[in-house]
């Protein structure tokens, strides 16, 4: 059920705009924040306002918050396009396609790869929340490439150690805009999400510690495609770093991409793709590695670029 909280504008608040002052207030983001105030939530002084109105100290509110929402259910649903590179009885590997996530969120209606498996009649790990069961790592919707998933329980203990460790090896392909200076190097800048609350994420003092690494692989006129290993795993971290150096992934708008060289290569999303995956596997005790194909959109920009 609903929330309704009454209390006055605090001092500090004294001339923020109001979204920015029940973000504040309640702990959520900007946009959150907007949508409840777009839905009639909440009274300024008694009357509704706008986000963009300015609040002063001591002014009186009224905000309804909506109940928290509920973790989704996971359903079986074929993913078409999903390929599984490797399946024994502790793991198994897929070739993640565009626009599938990892496993249900709130908010999302497309597929995902959990749902995908299911769908197949994979029994996975039912350890951690159920709508999470046998994830123990995540790609971004439209990043394509290699996912692990733990079907047994001890592979799922083992793999979420590995991924936390830092052992795993992921690399990813990425063509970014431009030539970063220099060819090879590495990133290290902390991530938070984005101070505007946007969905977005930023390299943010006293943000998670996060490591990217890069190497040139090929230099066009426009673009370059480089190898990326990750120490660390963070939400939108490779898009962020790359973002962070002046060099964002083609395609990808949220952070800044031209929009004119994407449409020019027929990229629709970040060029981004999860090439290798390498790991001990969690109950033979031996070395695995697992590699995947760019997909035709990608592999399509990279000749047009070759063309140039």
């Amino acid at each position: 059920m609903s929330d309704t909280r009454s209390l006055p504008v605090p001092d500090g608040l004294e001339g923020d705009r109001l979204d920015a002052a029940i973000a504040r207030m309640f702990g959520l983001s900007r946009t959150r924040a907007a949508e409840i105030i777009g839905d009639g939530g909440v009274l300024l002084d008694g009357a509704e306002a706008a986000k963009s109105d300015r609040v002063s100290a001591g002014a009186w509110l009224e905000v309804t918050l909506p109940p928290p929402p509920t973790a989704p259910v996971p359903r079986a649903e074929a993913v078409p396009g999903m390929r599984i590179v490797h399946e024994d009885a502790d793991i198994i590997v897929v070739d993640k396609p565009v626009g599938v996530v990892a496993h249900p969120t709130v908010g999302w209606t497309g597929p995902s790869v959990l749902e995908g498996l299911l769908a197949s009649g994979v029994q996975l790990a039912t350890s951690g929340a159920a709508e999470r069961q046998g994830i123990v790592h995540r790609l971004d919707a439209n990043t394509t490439g290699l996912m692990v998933v733990a079907k047994s329980e001890t592979a799922y203990s083992v793999l979420k150690r590995a991924f936390k460790e830092r052992t795993v090896d992921k690399r990813y392909h990425t063509l970014v805009q431009g030539h970063p200076d220099p060819l090879r190097g590495t990133v290290d800048a902390p991530i938070d999400r984005h101070p505007a609350g946007d969905g977005r994420w930023a390299v943010v003092a006293g943000g998670r510690p996060s490591v990217t690494h890069y190497d040139t692989q090929e230099a066009f006129r426009a673009a370059s495609l480089l190898e990326i290993k990750l120490e660390t795993g963070r939400t939108h971290q490779i898009r962020v770093h790359m973002a962070a150096l002046r060099h964002p992934c083609v395609g990808d708008h949220l952070y800044g991409a031209d929009p004119t060289l994407a449409e020019r290569l027929g990229v629709r999303r970040q060029w981004l793709h999860a090439v290798r995956l390498g790991f001990d596997h969690p109950t033979e005790h031996r070395p695995v590695e697992f590699s995947s194909p760019y997909p035709d959109d990608l592999s399509t920009a990279v000749e047009l670029l070759r063309e140039d």
